[in-house]
């Protein structure tokens, strides 16, 4: 919404990109309650080592994939048709990025790169850049690169998975790493950034990345702070680099310290932030303990990204933009600068906590997850081929005389320590009784 005289703008309700994002994570997140159950599934791709078995359906995966891009280029369109942007160019750019997605989806599925971890999203970025940096992105390509609202559609979906029951099953210990983590790397990433001459703004993007649960933190901070998109672009590009080289070498430093499984789970899911990375890091150990309490603490930091948001989105309307030479704005000015898609995020979450779970049992709510899962995973694809169209290699090291760089991964190796610091604490037994004993 925008304001005059602080009068609402009830137009912005389906002009805006915010508003759009709102209205069709959440259509997909109700259609997908058991109430409705009007969703169809994502394609099915199989675990592969022979191409055939990826496709364990057959023409059934054909007919679904066929499906899906109709579902999703019409509610994306409808958006993009009320929002005024290209209609004609959409949709032959928006096919071309969904290829582009489909087999990211299927190259991550074959079996070796599956262990290893290089999830759908490092796949989906690696193509974008190849075009981005060796052919170019021509004009018409262009017209369906938007990175912001596929990402912002994702998150809102992304609130259903976060179930008031999964904060309990989390448990003290997992809450417990995530916020002693969580607060320390974000104010000592801040910190580091400011050191380095970064912009407020700028600086808690990075800092969300890091400390939270990565890329859609940083994606998350970014809205909510007002950011610039090629900064956000920036940061996730660098994340999704250091998810890969953190898999490769966190789970062999455990083993040569000698960490206990439960403690090497812990750490590998407080430090890595893709959940996909996590998994990958923890299998790479060999221990379900690890993989236990790699998934509490990663499910504890992700409850946190929408309330970091929400905080954000406050501080830079009523702080950075008064900075920046601003009026301190009216409390329903703060209201229509706030990113709608946080309001989404929690609606999302409350559908799920309140209605499907009580109503219909956690088997229900489970269900619903997996589907819900599916279409979140395919907008974060499409969101992350855009993200490699629009970032030059050459910025991620010229960007700010490479200092942004620098400054992240100082802050992600304070993040390894401090984060090894709490795991000991909380996870050896010397103090507390961990919920998950070392195997």
């Amino acid at each position: 919404m925008n304001t005059e005289n602080n009068k609402i703008d009830w137009s912005s309700l389906w002009k805006k990109e915010d508003w759009w994002a709102c209205w069709i994570g959440l259509l997909i997140v109700v259609l997908a309650t058991p109430a409705f159950n009007w969703v169809p599934k994502v394609p099915k791709i199989g675990t592969w080592n022979t191409l055939a078995e990826a496709f364990p359906k057959g023409m059934d995966t054909v007919t679904a994939t066929v499906t899906l891009f109709i579902i999703l280029s019409v509610l994306t369109l409808i958006g993009i048709a009320a929002m005024k942007r290209d209609v004609k160019r959409y949709l032959p750019s928006f096919a071309v990025i969904f290829i582009l997605s489909f087999i990211a989806i299927v190259i991550a599925k074959q079996g070796v790169i599956k262990y290893w971890g290089i999830s759908y999203v490092i796949w989906a970025l690696a193509f974008g850049l190849i075009i981005s940096n060796v052919f170019g992105v021509p004009d018409w390509l262009k017209s369906g690169v938007m990175t912001e609202y596929f990402i912002k559609i994702g998150l809102v979906i992304m609130g259903q998975r976060i179930m008031f029951s999964t904060i309990v099953k989390a448990g003290a210990v997992g809450m417990a790493q995530a916020l002693l983590v969580v607060g320390p790397v974000w104010f000592g990433t801040y910190w580091i950034c400011r050191r380095f001459g970064l912009t407020e703004r700028f600086s808690s993007i990075i800092a969300s990345g890091n400390a939270i649960c990565g890329v859609s933190a940083a994606i998350a901070a970014g809205g909510a702070v007002q950011g610039d998109p090629k900064e956000v672009s920036y940061m996730v590009a660098w994340l999704m680099i250091c998810a890969v080289v953190l898999i490769i070498i966190l789970p062999p430093i455990a083993k040569w310290m000698n960490l206990p499984t439960n403690m090497a789970g812990a750490w590998i899911g407080g430090v890595i932030d893709n959940t996909g990375s996590v998994v990958a890091a923890g299998e790479i150990i060999g221990s379900e303990q690890a993989l236990k309490a790699a998934a509490i603490v990663k499910m504890a930091q992700n409850v946190l990204i929408g309330f970091a948001a929400f905080f954000l989105a406050l501080w830079a309307s009523l702080s950075l933009s008064v900075k920046e030479g601003a009026e301190k704005p009216s409390f329903m000015e703060v209201w229509f600068r706030f990113p709608k898609f946080i309001v989404g995020f929690f609606v999302a979450s409350i559908i799920i906590s309140f209605f499907v779970e009580p109503t219909y049992g956690s088997k229900a709510a489970k269900s619903m997850h997996g589907v819900c899962k599916g279409y979140r995973e395919w907008f974060f694809t499409l969101a992350f081929v855009c993200i490699g169209l629009e970032t030059r290699f050459k910025e991620l090291l010229t960007v700010g005389g490479g200092k942004p760089a620098i400054a992240y991964w100082l802050a992600q190796l304070a993040n390894a320590f401090w984060t090894l610091l709490i795991v000991w604490i909380l996870w050896s037994g010397i103090f507390f009784t961990p919920p998950i004993p070392p195997g």
